[in-house]
């Protein structure tokens, strides 16, 4: 598959490092294929893939990589559980995770990838992965591919580092100039996503951290005088923090969503909640979102988890197997509460005043991408947030596609 003309722009580019920002479905993958190819033909060369996780290693880069490889009859030895690649020529090609980095010290590289690079622990490449560069006659070099994170993570100072040093240049590219997705999809998109992060995940834009969380409320527009729910479903998003425990109660019809109660209560388990649940909401059918850690953690007597008592209750788990990004939470709420074409499907009662008081609010930690804690404001989001990225995850609004080729 050959490569687009913006993918063909940094693939023919020969600065050492070369740092590429891209919206979703770019086509990073392909790229880093085409890339990893061009260095590994070379013989006796070293050559890393990184991503953050193991899995992401295995289940998206290695198959395809192993594939052009078979197809360009360039390999000699494939070691399945170490995902390296011997070639004929005797370069080496490996794949290793960064969410351990402290054990990819040592080696010396002649280039390096590093996929989603704005997700990884800068520690990764300052303090291990640059010095590997440094080991080779003729100094290695590296790509960093990644969505933007806002001006706060340290993709941006490396996005910036062309301004400052000449070892480095920097592409940025939309979507659409990857070639892989339609103006269609683009447009469909709008309807999905809040107007930030699609400026950010599709458009490639640099968005400020700053300020309120959830910059998409409006007291006007999101908060309802009251509702009264027709439906014999509950959906109840729980946040299990010992203090206080936090549930905000729903209802659900076709895109909208109405939140019309919550439960706070301090010093409190597992139990406690759901024997108010039944309480307040006997004889309906409850659909409940716990937090994830839910299915190890134990906040009652008896060595129970968290979900083993609210499934033994009679309600209906729905969660997670691993815990959604928590930029993928703050996203699915910030587009149910406006997205880029402007419309609202979140709707919240007035009497919920924690929901709301949360909601308004909760700010980033000063600098960063990260939700500032100190308040407690941030267990009722973090209900309503399972709740919502559950029901509409960010996620599902990429259709998927198998990855492209390398030839």
């Amino acid at each position: 598959m050959p490569l687009s003309k913006a993918q063909k722009k940094v693939f023919s580019d020969n600065t050492r490092n070369r740092v590429l920002i891209t919206g979703r479905r770019f086509g990073k993958t392909h790229m880093a294929i085409a890339e990893v190819a061009k260095f590994s033909r070379y013989p006796k060369r070293r050559v890393w893939y990184v991503s953050c996780t193991y899995r992401m290693c295995k289940d998206i880069f290695f198959e395809p990589l192993l594939e052009a490889m078979i197809k360009n009859k360039w390999l000699s030895k494939v070691n399945y559980s170490d995902l390296t690649l011997t070639l004929k020529n005797k370069s080496i090609i490996q794949l290793r995770s960064a969410d351990n980095f402290n054990s990819l010290r040592g080696v010396g590289l002649d280039f390096l990838v590093i996929d989603e690079f704005s997700d990884c622990d800068p520690r990764c490449w300052y303090e291990v992965l640059r010095p590997t560069l440094s080991d080779k006659s003729k100094e290695g070099s590296a790509l960093f591919l990644g969505t933007p994170r806002g001006y706060g993570n340290w993709s941006y100072d490396l996005f910036t580092q062309q301004e400052r040093n000449s070892n480095w240049k920097s592409f940025q590219f939309t979507t659409l100039d990857g070639g892989q997705v339609s103006p269609n999809e683009i447009e469909q998109a709008k309807n999905d996503l809040d107007e930030r992060t699609f400026r950010q995940e599709y458009m490639a834009s640099f968005e400020e951290f700053s300020g309120s969380i959830y910059y998409n409320f409006n007291r006007k527009e999101n908060v309802i005088d009251t509702y009264t729910p027709t439906s014999n479903a509950i959906h109840i998003g729980l946040d299990q923090n010992i203090d206080p425990m936090s549930a905000v109660i729903s209802e659900v019809k076709g895109e909208n969503l109405y939140v019309y109660d919550e439960i706070v209560i301090y010093g409190s388990n597992t139990d406690e909640v759901v024997e108010e649940i039944k309480n307040r909401y006997s004889g309906k059918h409850i659909f409940i979102y716990p937090d994830p850690a839910s299915k190890q953690r134990k906040t009652s007597a008896g060595g129970r988890t968290d979900l083993s008592i609210l499934k033994n209750a009679g309600f209906n788990v729905r969660v997670r197997n691993a815990h959604p990004l928590v930029r993928d939470r703050i996203n699915a709420v910030n587009t149910k509460l406006k997205n880029a074409k402007g419309v609202r499907t979140l709707f919240i009662a007035n009497n919920c005043k924690n929901v709301i008081k949360s909601i308004e609010r909760q700010i980033y930690k000063e600098g960063t991408s990260l939700p500032d804690k100190t308040n407690n404001y941030d267990h009722m989001n973090d209900a309503l947030g399972y709740l919502i990225e559950f029901l509409y995850p960010i996620r599902t609004h990429f259709k998927p596609s198998p990855p492209k080729r390398f030839s």
